[in-house]
């Protein structure tokens, strides 16, 4: 009868399981290194720590309140003044600029000259309490469509393949002042 060599599976198993245990040691070593200590200098008794402040019991804000009126929309040469200052200084053509009022109940719909093919900067502006929303339309399709937290201003780039006519759709939650500015990006 032939001799049937013993299988060595038991000794890789066990193999195996030695070299997890060494990489762990090995691990476990090298992390308790780790450790992140404070030089603080010198400890001296004569200067003891700095005590915690009372708890008075009140609520610290998680922000300051913002200044009244801050978000109040405008009208005559304050609107025009506000209108400056947040639609940007360019060297490009400004092809179309436009702002004013737009109440909850009263959405705006304004509409560009034709402007030739090319890439368009469009920037927006908004003064209210809440959200305004702003849609700018090519011919067959939605080029923006954008809910912008008043405060800030948005600065957009849109391509027109042909000559256009935009349409642009202010709507607000709120009474609200827009600006917008469309020029050559």
């Amino acid at each position: 009868m032939p001799t049937v060599p013993a299988p060595r599976v038991p000794r890789l198993r066990a193999m195996a399981g030695a070299a997890a245990l060494s990489a762990s040691v090995l691990l476990g070593t090298v992390l308790s290194g780790c450790e992140y200590e404070y030089d603080d200098g010198p400890w001296d008794d004569d200067f003891p720590a700095a005590a915690a402040p009372a708890a008075t019991g009140a609520a610290i804000p998680p922000v300051l309140p913002q200044q009244a009126g801050l978000n109040q929309p405008l009208s005559g040469d304050e609107l025009d003044d506000w209108v400056d200052d947040v639609l940007p200084d360019t060297d490009h053509d400004v092809l179309h600029t436009s702002s004013g009022s737009v109440d909850a109940s009263d959405p705006r719909s304004e509409t560009t000259t034709a402007l030739p093919g090319g890439s368009y900067s469009v920037t927006l502006a908004c003064r209210s309490a809440d959200r305004v929303f702003f849609t700018v339309r090519g011919a067959d399709m939605v080029l923006l469509d954008l809910s912008l937290r008043c405060g800030t201003s948005a600065v957009n780039i849109v391509f027109l393949p042909t000559e256009e006519v935009l349409t642009i759709q202010i709507a607000g939650q709120a009474p609200a002042n827009y600006a917008y500015m469309v020029d050559r990006a």
